[in-house]
């Protein structure tokens, strides 16, 4: 029987370090042991084909990088004998009181992290166009301190986008520029905790960060049910507003069924709470006609945000709401005295919208991502039948639900292979009433289309 750690008597985890990749990582992990004593002089380490079984790598990988520390002088190789720890002292830690040196964070080789579009497939060309227009054209008083709804221009573009695409009914005055999604929550839940709202209902499965902004307001976020329909919107009474992601649940996918929309419209009129409907990709629709925003039932009930993060780039930090009346000059009150966006962004954009940059665009990142989700769902299905692929009707990520017990064994093999991995217990309320279920929630569209093969194969490989 081939060796393991566990047969030889060696408890020992492995974390790979640096940039350079999977061997240097592994080579880097055993020099640290040697030289701090975990693993002792003498001691016999597993064959090449045991610890890459063990770590769920190529056996080259550890071949060479075994022969790396031969090199070195950490290690011993000799016939009959195996690969052992040279007989050498090893080197204390350092002063624990000494300054920590800095070091560069990690990156993976590949990233399937959900939450980003493909940044080098920004369309620079267009954009400089639209920007050197835009610029142009401007006022100079455009320069100046703004409106802090936004640049007028933009705002009247995105009212109508907004309504052409997404069944949005606003008006540029209801329209308010924001610095990105995070920036618009923030404002709202200031005026949320002011008004005396006390709890945001939120759904079972979304992010952490999104429910701490509003627990930095003092607001509590329990947890809507959450059964094979998706998010159950029944249980909203004591609530004075709920966050919901209604065109397409994120992660899982789904959207609001109809009966459970109209019920989430009829508590807010009943008891005049308020809805905040978040279409972070609202643009993305592949199999199935668009689910329009749930704004467009309720306007006087619903505050509904927009982003050109997955559109475009988070980078550019560029976000707005389309805001009822009602609560329209306190948002405005809550996001301060003068624009807090960049104006040259503002007219940019509203340029790229209104000259049909932004549609084309959009087309074209459409069909280039659906490519990609059939590719993901077709590898899938060849090479690991016994994980299921879903939530892919629209958006940039897919849901693959694992074998029950699968999925942190999975997150762990991915990192071995450069491959980072979000699974779905990530995003999981921790009040979640909902059984846990074991699976990855994978960013499609995160890899430029150089890494996206790479990607591909790397998630393949670590799939049960």
């Amino acid at each position: 029987m081939e060796e393991s750690w566990a047969t030889l008597g060696v408890d020992l985890h492995l974390e790979p370090t640096g940039t350079g990749g999977l061997r240097r990582g592994l080579t880097d992990a055993l020099r640290d042991a040697v030289r701090t004593g975990r693993l002792a002089p003498g001691i016999r380490l597993p064959s090449s084909r045991a610890l890459a079984a063990d770590l769920g790598i190529a056996r080259n990988t550890v071949a060479e990088a075994y022969a790396d520390l031969v090199a070195e002088g950490w290690l011993t190789a000799r016939q009959g004998s195996g690969t052992r720890v040279a007989e050498r002292a090893a080197v204390p830690p350092a002063d624990r009181g000494a300054a920590p040196r800095h070091r560069e964070p990690e990156r993976p080789v590949h990233s399937l992290i959900p939450g980003s579009p493909d940044l080098a497939a920004f369309p620079r060309t267009e954009w400089l166009k639209a920007a050197r227009r835009a610029l142009a054209a401007a006022p100079y008083h455009a320069l100046g301190y703004g409106d802090p709804r936004g640049r007028p221009e933009l705002r009247t573009a995105l009212a109508g986008y907004l309504a052409r695409v997404r069944g949005v009914r606003t008006d540029p005055e209801a329209v308010l520029i924001m610095a990105g999604f995070t920036h618009a929550l923030r404002v709202i839940a200031a005026l949320l905790a002011a008004r005396g709202v006390r709890t945001v209902a939120v759904e079972s499965y979304g992010l952490d960060v999104h429910r701490g902004l509003l627990q930095q307001a003092e607001l509590a976020t329990p947890a809507l049910p959450f059964d094979e329909l998706g998010t159950d919107t029944r249980e909203l009474a004591d609530a004075g507003a709920v966050l919901l992601t209604p065109a397409h649940q994120f992660p899982m996918g789904t959207p609001l069924q109809p009966d459970r929309r109209a019920a989430v419209v009829d508590w807010a009129r009943r008891t005049g709470g308020l809805v905040l409907e978040d279409d972070y990709d609202g643009e993305f629709r592949y199999d199935r006609q668009p689910v329009g925003a749930l704004q467009g039932l309720a306007p006087d009930r619903v505050i509904y945000f927009g982003t050109a993060s997955k559109s475009l780039a988070p980078g550019l930090r560029l976000g707005w709401m389309a805001l009822p009346p009602s609560v329209a000059e306190e948002a405005v009150a809550a996001k301060g005295g003068t624009d807090t966006v960049g104006v040259l962004e503002q007219l940019t954009l509203a340029e790229f919208i209104t000259s049909g940059a932004y549609d084309r665009h959009v087309r074209s990142s459409r069909l280039r991502y659906r490519r990609r989700r059939d590719a993901l769902a077709a590898s899938v299905s060849a090479r690991a039948p016994e994980v299921t692929v879903s939530g892919i009707a629209a958006g940039l990520h897919a849901v693959l639900r694992l074998p029950p017990g699968m999925e942190q064994s999975v997150i762990q093999a991915a990192a071995w292979q450069g491959l980072a991995l979000h699974g779905l217990s990530f995003h999981r309320h921790p009040q979640a009433r909902a059984e846990p279920l074991d699976a990855l929630v994978v960013g499609y569209a995160t890899p430029p289309d150089s890494a996206w093969a790479g990607a591909l194969e790397a998630l393949c490989r670590v799939l049960p």
